[in-house]
């Protein structure tokens, strides 16, 4: 079980890094597509990132269920559980954006883009201490 666990907080943490890094990397894109006016390396680098966290995240979901005991979870890995699920509903608004991106349509201001990246800060928090303080 230990090494599921260290599976899981692997990939946990790769997953972390492209929902951190993403969205602020779309506003760093924008602004070379808006100077370059065509898809260049950070668009490249942004999608290379986001594909390759989404099978880390796939494997954490999947580490963290196993470790969960499926169906005999305690209360509080249901409320972890509802947590990762809002993370995993920010990553594909993310990966929408980056479709988007790639096809050089920029919607979303760089202020939305820095909330956007900011509330998932906020969530991991949130994960965080269910985790730790293990509240019920």
């Amino acid at each position: 079980m230990d090494w599921i666990k260290i599976i899981h907080l692997l990939c946990v943490m790769g997953w972390m890094t492209s929902i951190f890094a993403v969205p602020r990397a779309l506003i760093y894109w924008k602004r070379e597509y808006a100077r370059l006016g065509e898809f260049g390396p950070l668009g490249d680098l942004t999608i290379r990132l986001y594909r390759f966290s989404a099978g880390l995240g796939v494997i954490a979901l999947i580490t963290g269920l196993w470790l969960g005991g499926l169906w005999g979870m305690p209360n509080w890995v249901w409320l972890k559980l509802a947590l990762v699920s809002g993370l995993v509903v920010h990553y594909i608004w993310t990966g929408r954006m980056v479709l988007r991106a790639k096809r050089g349509e920029f919607k979303e201001s760089d202020m939305f883009l820095r909330i956007f990246n900011e509330v998932s800060v906020f969530a991991v928090i949130a994960v965080l201490w269910v985790v730790v303080v293990k509240p019920f």
